[in-house]
């Protein structure tokens, strides 16, 4: 044995014969021996005097025989530190303690039962070994403890007592244990706030928050289920912890509300009801989450409003809008789907919110919009039903969607206005026009391609059209495809029987035509192909068709006219 390890050995010796205690056995303790084995890294609170603990323990002897465990009852403890209730060493042990921290305790006797123990339980002088675990600190004094984990930038409003709001939140005590939670049951939960239907703490937690903002709520006991805790899940004297995300909220008395995003500096006319609308929209719950769109259509939503024919919040929401407009619709739920939702994409109660933009409107009594952008001066003449105009024009859309032009073909369009050849609103707009004059026109889709459209150009759609006339020719009445500027003569058969052979071909009936046309004593209906009006002239009068026309066949239109009225007569 080396020198140092004896006198080591007598050092022993000697206090024991001193009387002192052996270094294993270090005597009876003066106070609690503590050991934090386990703290958790964050803790917000420690147990303080006068505190409300609740905690899980094993009580055991030195030998490490069980006496008493909260575990075998299936209950946790609960209590208040330092006024007497507890044995004196637990009421030490415990101070200083955080949530969900473990600690070894070592009670002497006289912290513990001294030298009187409980019968049948713990002897007299005995030392006790505790392993606790705090689960929850709460004091009488406490207040609600709310943390605002996001929210979002733009918060028109807020939650207010009596609103109706649809939540999301993960419930758990103290210690993390979960309890409840809205997302296992994939529905949030629905309710009024400030009425008495949810516990104290969380009716007072849930004001003041925005749609999409999310807050991590800890309520005491005496505001959440207090002394009788709630079922198997909630332990009496429980402080509850919430993680709760706002989805939506509405009051019953909430009419819709109207954010106007964009709107045109020109608006020369609102909708009203009984107007139709065409927009495009983005439908959204509040979270943002989205329901429905028509731009994924690729499709307008087509509509009357004001007549019932959508939801109440979007017939009033529509009203007053200018086309181009850009404006965001909040619905609340009485005003759209109600309690039961649409579906499985918008959920029973939810607000709804529809950013809409305004493609064109108009109503079924709307005649054709004509401005005037330029008329020439000294204009006497003007367009009239029959005419034959030759004109500019460029068609857009009334959200300037460029649909066709005449610019991108070699000549100008022409048309003899009267003719059904054109859309019943631009042929109104071509009348009563000087050469050289320029008109802008909105044509409502009664008056222009109707509910069906035509070829690029979509259903229902209002048209923009700027016109430009660049020239007209007199027309001829309604079925005329020549007119006499007097009387025609008397022998017409024999000056258009050129050759007097006694019949007419169809050389001879066209020279005599143009003869006429250029002596100005009578016109043709106007047009681009003169030689085909003729011709349509001479296969009218070539009766049987035998490429010459007869003094029987030979009749003038007026003539025709008067025989039809003499049959129906």
């Amino acid at each position: 044995m080396a020198p140092g390890g004896s006198i080591l050995l007598l050092l022993i010796l000697l206090l024991s014969a001193l009387g002192a205690p052996a270094l294993g056995d270090p005597g009876p303790l003066e106070d609690v021996v503590i050991d934090r084995y386990y703290i958790p890294k964050i803790c917000l609170r420690e147990v303080q005097m006068g505190d409300f603990i609740r905690y899980h323990y094993n009580g055991t002897f030195k030998d490490g025989k069980k006496f008493d465990s909260s575990y075998d009852r299936g209950a946790t403890v609960a209590g208040v530190v330092g006024v007497g209730r507890l044995i004196t060493g637990m009421d030490r042990g415990l101070q200083g303690m955080c949530v969900n921290e473990r600690r070894h305790l070592i009670v002497p006797p006289h912290l513990g039962y001294g030298s009187i123990g409980v019968a049948g339980l713990i002897p007299p002088d005995a030392t006790l070994y505790f392993d606790v675990v705090m689960l929850d600190i709460w004091n009488k004094n406490d207040k609600l403890q709310i943390t605002t984990l996001s929210k979002p930038q733009h918060c028109n409003r807020t939650v207010e007592n009596s609103d109706f709001v649809r939540y999301h939140y993960n419930g758990t005590l103290l210690d993390g244990t979960p309890f409840d939670s809205s997302y296992s049951k994939d529905s949030t939960y629905d309710t009024y706030v400030g009425t008495g239907w949810l516990i104290k703490g969380m009716d007072q937690a849930l004001l003041g928050m925005c749609a999409g903002e999310k807050r991590s709520i800890i309520i005491p006991p005496f505001l959440a289920y207090g002394e009788k805790g709630y079922g198997t899940v909630i332990p009496p004297q429980a402080s509850l912890v919430f993680s709760v995300l706002m989805v939506d909220f509405h009051n019953p008395k909430d009419s819709v509300f109207l954010e106007h995003l964009e709107v045109p500096e020109s608006c020369k006319r609102r909708a009203v009801t009984g107007d139709f609308v065409r927009y495009h929209y983005n439908g959204t719950l509040m979270d943002g989450t989205l329901f429905d769109s028509s731009y994924s259509r690729n499709h307008t939503y087509n509509t009357y409003i004001g007549k019932g024919y959508i939801i109440p919040g979007m017939d009033q929401g529509l009203q007053g809008v200018c086309v181009g407009e850009k404006r965001r619709v909040v619905v609340p739920p009485h005003l759209a789907y109600g309690e039961n939702g649409a579906g499985d994409k918008i959920p029973g109660s939810a607000v709804l919110i529809f950013d809409v933009h305004i493609i064109d409107f108009h109503n079924p009594a709307d005649p054709v919009e004509m401005e005037t952008v330029y008329r020439p001066e000294g204009c006497n003449v003007t367009t009239r039903d029959r005419d034959f105009v030759r004109y500019h024009y460029n068609c857009s859309l009334l959200d300037g969607t460029k649909l066709f032009s005449s610019h991108d073909y070699e000549k100008p369009q022409e048309v003899t206005l009267g003719t059904n050849k054109v859309i019943e609103g631009l042929n109104s707009g071509l009348l009563n026009m000087c050469a050289g004059e320029r008109r802008v026109l909105i044509i409502p889709p009664h008056l222009g391609h109707g509910e069906s459209g035509a070829r690029g150009v979509p259903g229902s759609a209002v048209l923009r059209f700027e016109v430009e006339l660049i020239s007209m020719e007199e027309g001829v009445p309604e079925g005329y495809l020549f007119i006499w500027h007097g009387d025609p003569p008397a022998n017409l058969y024999e000056q258009m029987d050129l050759n007097k052979d006694g019949e007419i071909p169809a050389d001879e009936f066209s020279t005599f035509i143009k003869t006429q046309v250029a002596e100005g004593k009578g016109r043709l209906m106007p047009s681009s192909d003169p030689e085909k009006v003729i011709a349509d002239m001479f296969r009218n009068q070539d009766r049987n068709q035998d490429g010459k026309i007869t003094t029987e066949e030979l009749k003038l239109k007026s003539d025709e006219d008067q025989e039809k009225i003499h049959e129906e007569l």
